[in-house]
């Protein structure tokens, strides 16, 4: 074979994609830097745990591990489908909403059509669309921080095959309005694929002028929501998704067979069911960005105010946010800087319990105050 017709080893849309980093985790900042104390507060995890009925149902669980998991987890699927209203065959679960993503990018693109989204969101969905080669638009971000979906219809174009919404907005916490969002839905192409990422929903369901999108029974429309968020379930992996049936019977087929796991249905199934965690959940965060809010107003700092689990603090330079994180981590106060969402000057801190706001305030103090 002549070297001319050798093909290189690695495919060239995936030798230039970034990799998803994560934050940083105990154990890393503990071998790093020992602090008496470490609040982890970059990963919009639910610092409350999740609901104690989820132990009993793991361990129950355990006894079916040597079988296969439920390849469309029946059980969870149907509680899922009441509690929203729509038929069985109109939900999908999977080991994540970014799993979801990946089935959604494998599924539905053919050579050289695009997808639209934000350029400050949730990277996760950059790597997908990037592991298929596909053409991403990101849009600009509004002055406030906020989707453009203006400017999102004028970058429609006949090869446009997908929007990517997340809403609320994952790291900035603000959202596209009803108002908004009705108006870029009497826009957009019916056979354009509108992804409605609703992983904070939890935390918004109660905002007078956010949309469910649920509530607008578009055939375009795949809402995915998870259970690492509200339901604090982050380390078992399950998501789902709600659409017509033609779009889900369609990602059955691209699917992973077995997920989520036997563990994570049984987990999820008694995180569902367990309506008086989830509401704590929601006030601790919703009293903890008060608190958070407050602090910054006493203290002159620039944030977005936040309908997600999360609260954005903007420093007016790079340099800034990044000596500001690290000059936090080592005080053991985890947050994250996302430079890699195209916001390099700002940091998101996940709003934790109150031992943990109290941490953050106080090492706050040490590192912008009296350093």
């Amino acid at each position: 074979m002549s070297e001319n017709r050798i093909q290189p080893l690695v495919p060239k849309n995936i030798e230039q994609l970034k990799r998803y980093i994560a934050g940083k985790t105990i154990a890393e900042v503990k071998e790093a830097y020992n602090p008496e104390k470490i609040s982890k507060l970059a990963s919009n995890e639910n610092r409350l745990g999740c609901s104690p009925k989820v132990e009993p149902a793991v361990l129950e669980a355990l006894k079916e591990i040597q079988d296969y998991p439920d390849p469309i987890a029946r059980k969870l699927r149907k509680a899922i489908a009441q509690k929203n209203n729509v038929k069985e065959t109109e939900v999908i679960l999977a080991s994540g909403s970014e799993s979801l993503l990946s089935m959604l990018c494998r599924t539905f693109f053919l050579n050289k059509q695009n997808a639209i989204t934000a350029e400050a969101t949730f990277v996760g969905f950059f790597v997908q669309a990037g592991v298929r080669g596909i053409h991403l638009k990101k849009i600009p971000m509004t002055s406030d921080y906020r989707f453009d979906v203006k400017a999102i219809v004028n970058a429609i174009d006949d090869q446009t095959k997908m929007i990517y919404l997340a809403n609320p907005n994952n790291p900035t916490g603000t959202y596209i309005n009803k108002k908004e969002y009705e108006w870029l839905m009497e826009q957009v192409p019916k056979e354009v694929l509108v992804i409605a990422d609703e992983a904070y929903y939890e935390f918004a369901e109660e905002v007078e002028d956010y949309p469910k999108a649920l509530d607008y029974n578009h055939d375009n429309v795949i809402v995915l929501r998870t259970f690492s968020k509200a339901y604090g379930l982050a380390g078992f992996r399950v998501g789902y998704g709600i659409a017509k049936e033609e779009i889900i019977n369609n990602l059955l087929k691209t699917k992973l067979t077995f997920e989520p796991t036997t563990l994570g249905q049984a987990a999820a199934l008694a995180a569902f069911n367990d309506e008086d965690f989830l509401k704590k959940s929601v006030r601790v965060v919703n009293e903890g960005k008060e608190r958070l809010y407050k602090f910054f107003d006493e203290h002159e700092v620039d944030y977005k105010k936040s309908i997600s689990n999360s609260v954005m603090m903007i420093l007016p330079t790079e340099e800034a946010a990044v000596d500001f994180t690290q000059k936090m981590l080592e005080q053991g106060v985890i947050l994250r800087r996302i430079n890699a969402f195209g916001l390099p000057n700002c940091v998101r801190i996940t709003v934790g319990i109150e031992e943990e706001m109290d941490h953050f305030e106080k090492c706050f103090k040490k590192v912008m105050i009296n350093s």
